[in-house]
């Protein structure tokens, strides 16, 4: 198994980088189910959040590229049932893919709710408005 870093993961999903999207595709397209590329939960949020911010995506498309992620069988997904449940409500438009993980990891953890002053966030079960 080997680990993937947000920019190997972007550079893919992106395409827009001569140089780096090529390499990315390239050895993406080596992983296999028994060599498969591991993505951390960090990965998962960076990804998430340089999709939004610098690429400036929706919420339920980024959802949709994850979820690609997830039914890779090359790729091993860190808490997988955590972060399809966070894909599943930003593709329905509820929250972000962070804060529906953040929930859904603080659920796992054994959490009664996590705080939070984000009202958007608040509207999903795990949350509750401090």
């Amino acid at each position: 198994m080997i680990g993937l870093d947000t920019n190997i993961i972007v550079s893919f999903l992106a395409q827009d980088d001569p140089k780096l999207s090529p390499k990315a595709t390239a050895f993406m397209g080596q992983l296999t189910e028994s060599q498969p590329g591991f993505i951390s939960l960090v990965v998962v949020a960076e990804t998430a959040w340089v999709l939004k911010t610098g690429y400036k995506m929706k919420d339920a498309d980024i959802a949709v590229a994850i979820e690609r992620m997830l039914q890779a069988s090359e790729l091993i997904v860190q808490n997988e049932q955590q972060v399809f449940y966070a894909v599943a409500f930003a593709k329905q438009g509820r929250a972000t893919v962070a804060d529906a993980l953040i929930g859904a990891l603080g659920s796992r953890a054994g959490c009664d709710h996590t705080l939070t002053f984000d009202r958007k966030a608040a509207r999903l079960p795990e949350f509750e408005l401090l």
